[in-house]
């Protein structure tokens, strides 16, 4: 199957014609995990998010794929067990969208870690984690330490910790899991929105009604099992099936901030506490030049459709940064842009929203709708698996049909098709070098390469057979494949798709995303037969949000 642009209303067509097996709200992580879970047990699968793929939390994350040490703290041993082990098969399954990250755990005097309990609790990680040999932890002096990372605070520095964990693009890890899930046979369509739901006469869910935005068109989808995977979202579908009792979301704000790696020049990854006594811990991650660092913890209350950082957000991050790194004296001006992401964490009382679990739980409610919350971006394949178990038991008590179990552990997902991620290295270096043969650079190369995986001969070709195309649009090869690939096989509809979640430029390259703004929108223009009017609301769009990665919201 395509998953096109050009192709959504007949995806909604299709999904209306005859009922689903299953039916998920939401695209982000979540809700790709279980469409492609189902979709490879032979289920019917449709999917629907009213915004774009990884549009919500799935794209604000830390971009980590990590095994929640400070859960440990909390005595969370389940959750680190579990995820710590999902970090190595989401790995596996996608190494160019995930890749091991040497971590440093600095150890003070008076901090939240000793070095006996930093030690042991690393040790207990690896352990719990079943972390390979060759990434378990390693214990550093201070002066090893120092000589990871000089720009470290050296005042009362005992030592480090020195693990493993999993950087990863969020975003474009959804949308492989999701292009993965299609390729399976599960249809998924953005920017449509459940606007209701639809019961039998028993007041059993049967369906949704769903509108897609850009036509404005409803659909009737009608499916044996509904399951509610929205996020932040998750309540707002509950009241709609008016089943929201008991436990319900506590959405919490984390915030990041990315600055240039000239001018925060640490080639080291850190997780370490914050300076200003309130007990939490940052990272900071270096990434293709830049540096990010977050988060912060605070709860929230507005509508989550677009979380802003504050300029007290981001000056919290600074001050966390200037007390542990004492000679960068970063400021306001070095931050290039930002963002901010909604933690759909379920409520438990007496709890701050950094003590408040990260655990998943799935509600049943009377009616048949199953909706699952909480959960960590690491977690989602089996939190996808325990969803799915669900529905196939169902399934299997209302009309004895077989379910073969989970089977995505060892599922390769779209451009990760390696046959392992020891042979990574071996197809960089080849596709680079076919790259070069082709007329590009090495730089543009490597990019298409690392971003695309093994889905790099598509744009390859795109590239051979479209060299005149790409001219007459004033781009380079690349940048006109990479688009047209993000139209016919990634299903972005707007420029901000492109920009945000299919490149991610918004985040880590916003000089280059200003820079190609103009003619990518133009070719954007033509391909998609957009009015006037289309053309400059999509710019204004992408204008907003290019304004607000780059300027935090004073309070």
């Amino acid at each position: 199957m395509t998953f096109s642009t050009f192709e959504r209303k007949q995806y909604l067509e299709k999904m209306a014609g005859e009922p689903l097996d299953l039916f998920v709200i939401g695209g982000g992580i979540t809700g790709a995990g279980i469409a492609l879970d189902a979709a490879v047990r032979g289920l019917t699968v449709g999917l629907a998010d009213m915004q774009d793929f990884a549009g919500g939390t799935s794209s604000r994350s830390t971009k980590l794929v990590h095994g929640g040490l400070r859960y440990l703290k909390q005595f969370e041993v389940k959750i680190v067990a579990e995820v710590g082990k999902e970090r190595a098969i989401v790995y596996e399954n996608a190494p160019h969208v995930t890749s091991p990250e040497k971590m440093m755990l600095p150890i003070y005097k008076h901090g939240t870690f000793g070095k006996f309990s930093t030690s042991l609790g690393l040790k207990l990680y690896d352990y719990l984690a079943g972390v390979k040999k060759s990434e378990r932890r390693v214990m550093l002096s201070r002066e090893e330490t120092l000589e990871r990372e000089p720009l470290l605070k050296k005042e009362g520095l005992l030592g480090s910790g020195y693990y493993v964990e999993y950087r990863t693009d969020d975003a474009r890890l959804t949308i492989e899991v999701m292009k993965e899930a299609v390729r399976r046979g599960a249809t998924a369509v953005n920017y449509a929105k459940v606007e209701d739901l639809i019961y039998g006469s028993d007041r059993r869910l049967t369906g949704a009604r769903v509108t897609d935005r850009l036509t404005g068109r409803s659909y009737s989808i009608f499916a044996k099992k509904i399951v509610n995977a929205a996020g932040p979202w998750v309540d707002s579908i509950r009241e709609l099936d008016h089943s929201k009792k008991g436990k319900h979301l506590h959405l919490t704000k984390g915030v990041h901030i990315v600055i240039d790696g000239k001018r925060f020049p640490v080639d080291q990854s850190l997780y370490f506490d914050t300076t200003g006594g309130d007990k939490r811990m940052i990272f900071v991650i270096p990434r293709e030049g830049k540096v990010y660092a977050g988060t912060t913890d605070t709860t929230y209350t507005d509508y989550p459709i677009n979380p802003k950082p504050t300029a007290k957000d981001r000056d919290y991050i600074l001050e966390a940064i200037n007390g542990m790194f004492p000679t960068v004296h970063l400021t306001a001006e070095d931050v290039e842009s930002s963002w901010a992401g909604v933690r759909p964490l379920i409520q438990e009382e007496g709890r701050s929203p950094s003590e408040i679990s990260r655990k998943d739980e799935i509600f049943l409610s009377e009616s048949g709708l199953i909706s699952i919350a909480g959960g960590k971006l690491t977690g989602y394949r089996k939190m996808a698996e325990r969803v799915v178990d669900e529905v196939a038991g169902q399934l299997n008590r209302e009309m004895g049909t077989n379910d073969p179990g989970c089977e995505t552990a060892h599922l390769e997902l779209s451009g990760g098709h390696f046959g392992g991620s020891e042979h990574y290295p071996v197809f960089i270096k080849r596709k680079i070098a076919e790259g070069i043969r082709l007329g590009l650079t090495e730089r543009e190369a490597h990019d298409l390469v690392c971003k695309y995986g093994t889905n790099t001969d598509a744009l390859f070709d795109l590239i051979r057979s479209h060299q005149g195309e790409a001219e007459v649009h004033h781009l380079p090869a690349s940048i006109y494949a990479s688009i047209e690939y993000a139209l016919t096989e990634e299903m972005a509809v707007s420029p901000v798709d492109y920009f945000t979640r299919r490149t991610g430029a918004t985040l880590f390259d916003i000089k280059w995303a200003r820079e190609w703004e103009k003619p990518i929108i133009e070719f954007m223009a033509a391909r998609l037969s957009w009015s006037k009017e289309q053309t400059d609301q999509y710019r204004k769009e992408l204008a907003t949000a290019f304004d607000e990665a780059s300027n935090p919201v004073n309070e």
